[in-house]
């Protein structure tokens, strides 16, 4: 799959690319990244993509022409190698990035990420190109750079290969609409000036179903306490078992 960034600072996604587990995904071709830096696509000498808000106000937007020159530069290498793929913004006004989003988009022939500066893009670039906006949440960035760099990383995470274990992403959070349970690892008993803290028994036990029922039972309570929306998601949509219900019960839930 690939995915053609328009953007002002295409330096910042070098490092994303080099480290970490997900840059197998880049290493290996499944995730392919094309950078259009946006200056390039300006009509004068001082290479300008911005200029005052119509009507007034604080910051600058982002021009039309550059950014429908850079749209039509983009549509037409991909049409040569790959499908179209949507164009997405990413902004505060957008809806929020999800993992099921992610597996969708997992799946596909990537997109073209279009990520804004300062005030944000003249209107009529967004009408009449963008096919999806989508947001990190309920706060303010400074450019929609970070927000990519989020869906990248989310997207190549999924890539068969990436990580080391196949199953790893099938027990996050969010994968089956619940929080994922508690971790632990060596040693087996923690020493802590307010007294030592020792992994579950139940972990150390060897016991696979006991272990497998203890994991279920940690995500639900977790995810009861702090995202009850996502309980009620699941109850609705019938992903919990008997089993869970009855554990919801000793809940109060």
């Amino acid at each position: 799959m690939r995915f053609d960034v328009i953007t002002l600072f295409p330096e910042l996604f070098t490092p994303f690319q080099t480290v970490g587990v997900t840059r197998r995904a880049f290493e290996s071709g499944q995730v392919e990244l094309r950078f259009w830096p946006l200056r390039d696509f300006a009509a004068d000498t001082y290479r300008r993509v911005d200029d005052r808000p119509f009507g007034g106000g604080p910051g600058m937007v982002m021009l039309a022409e550059p950014l429908l020159k850079a749209l039509a530069a983009v549509r037409q290498a991909r049409a040569q190698v790959q499908a179209a793929g949507p164009v997405i913004h990413f902004s505060p006004v957008g809806q929020p990035i999800t993992q099921a989003l992610l597996r969708e988009l997992a799946q596909g022939p990537g997109a073209t990420l279009l990520c804004g500066r300062y005030e944000g893009i003249d209107q009529r670039v967004l009408d009449r190109e963008v096919d999806l906006e989508l947001s990190l949440g309920d706060f303010v960035l400074s450019g929609g750079e970070l927000p990519a760099l989020a869906l990248l990383d989310g997207i190549a995470r999924l890539q068969a290969g990436v990580l080391s274990d196949a199953r790893s992403h099938e027990q996050d959070s969010f994968e089956d609409g619940l929080l994922d349970c508690p971790h632990y690892s060596r040693p087996e008993v923690l020493a802590l000036p307010e007294g030592d803290q020792a992994v579950p028994a139940v972990l150390l036990s060897g016991h696979h179903a006991e272990i497998a029922r203890w994991r279920r039972e940690q995500s639900l309570a977790l995810t009861a306490q702090r995202r009850p929306d996502l309980l009620a998601a699941a109850r609705a949509a019938g992903r919990l078992s008997k089993a869970d219900e009855r554990f919801l019960q000793t809940l109060g839930l």
